[in-house]
């Protein structure tokens, strides 16, 4: 689990953080208040053969305390398991903040960065280091 004042971790088991660090895709209304969040983890240790146990949800852990989706579906090549998709959804400004907090967290905790479209609300977040 993320440590108080540690950064911040995904967890698809409580408890086991997820290694392979997401690419993050972020669409808002216009009026700022409702969006959501899309995670894509290519290959991620969950999907591992050797792991154990359903996904019942995504949980984004830092030291406010943890976020929580249920929304979270696998991608398959050819039978095999090789990405797992999951969004995280809001519908007030105070959520949108508190899951920013969590993005900033996530992000100084695994070298990543960000870029906003200039044409749209988007926002992608980018991995910057060398994996």
């Amino acid at each position: 689990m993320a440590e108080a004042g540690k950064g911040a971790a995904i967890q698809f088991f409580r408890g086991v953080n997820e290694p392979v660090v997401a690419d993050i895709r972020l669409t808002r209304s216009r009026d700022g208040r409702t969006g959501q969040a899309t995670f894509v983890f290519e290959q991620p240790q969950a999907l591992a053969p050797e792991t154990l146990g359903a996904i019942a949800g995504m949980w984004m852990v830092d030291e406010e305390g943890s976020l929580v989706t249920r929304e979270v579906n696998g991608k398959f090549i050819n039978g095999k398991p090789s990405a797992l998709e999951a969004t995280y959804t809001w519908k007030t400004l105070e959520d949108f903040e508190r899951f920013m907090r969590f993005a900033e967290r996530y992000a100084a905790s695994n070298g990543l960065g960000y870029s906003q479209n200039q044409n749209s609300d988007q926002t992608d977040a980018a991995s910057t280091s060398d994996d």
